[in-house]
């Protein structure tokens, strides 16, 4: 069992999440912020290649062709929620309305919002619309954290680039890599100061970094033994750059 009265910034885990999530105890996260798979990979038409540039990333990634079904992560979401807390989650136009089917009638509240990315791969082929826009699914009950600011700030609607320069890692290079910005916005929206973030399909650890810039705890779960190491160090390099910087300003 993880003990969250002892979590004092972050901890992470090597493991596959629908076992480890079993170890959280019930009731005991402000926010869970997660980007399962999307299941797009039977979507794919195979990787583009080009002589003028880089090759054209369309087949996502291996772990994205196992299925998964919005109801396998139902029962665990509400066991360990807190009653005031909300969660958000990354998804595409095909799983939209699973999730709806499956968490809707489980919450007061189902909304979602819109990630439009202001740079989308472009379509070489121009054939279609660009994929510009990523839907995040939103769920919370009554009585849940929100810190509502001004009314243009609060659109279910953000615009960012998708990750570019510094930000982007290069080794491992994760095909679905957020921006810290959206999620800054989100967590910043729907938790307070020393909650606990939980991100079970966690990537790199960009929702630990963004966590941890606004001063929120962070569980974070990971299989891929690569992406976990990448996170590791990631989030060592963001709590001590974070904690140099707070004891050189109370010097």
């Amino acid at each position: 069992m993880i003990n969250i009265d002892k979590l004092k910034d972050y901890e992470l885990f090597n493991a596959d999440c629908f076992d480890k999530l079993k170890d959280i105890p019930d009731k005991s996260i402000n926010l869970i912020l997660c980007d399962p798979p999307y299941n797009l990979a039977h979507y794919s038409t195979g990787n583009m290649n080009f002589s003028w540039r880089a090759e054209i990333n369309n087949d996502v990634a291996k772990w994205d062709e196992k299925p998964l079904e919005p109801a396998d992560l139902l029962s665990e979401f509400k066991r360990i929620i807190k009653p005031n807390g909300n969660i958000f989650i990354f998804t595409s136009y095909n799983l939209i309305g699973k999730y709806h089917e499956v968490f809707d009638p489980e919450f007061d509240t189902f909304q979602f919002m819109v990630w439009h990315k202001t740079n989308p791969v472009p379509n070489i082929r121009k054939s279609s619309f660009l994929n510009s826009c990523e839907l995040i699914v939103c769920l919370w009950n009554k009585g849940h954290t929100w810190n509502f600011t001004k009314q243009n700030e609060m659109h279910n609607f953000i615009e960012c680039p998708i990750c570019m320069g510094s930000e982007r890692l290069k080794n491992p290079k994760h095909p679905t890599q957020k921006p810290v910005k959206v999620l800054e916005h989100i967590i910043n929206i729907a938790s307070n100061e020393n909650d606990i973030v939980l991100d079970m399909f966690m990537g790199v650890g960009s929702t630990g970094v963004a966590a941890l810039n606004l001063n929120r705890r962070f569980i974070g779960i990971e299989l891929d033994n690569e992406y976990y190491e990448a996170s590791v160090k990631r989030l060592k390099d963001v709590y001590y750059n974070s904690k140099n910087k707070k004891e050189k300003c109370y010097a």
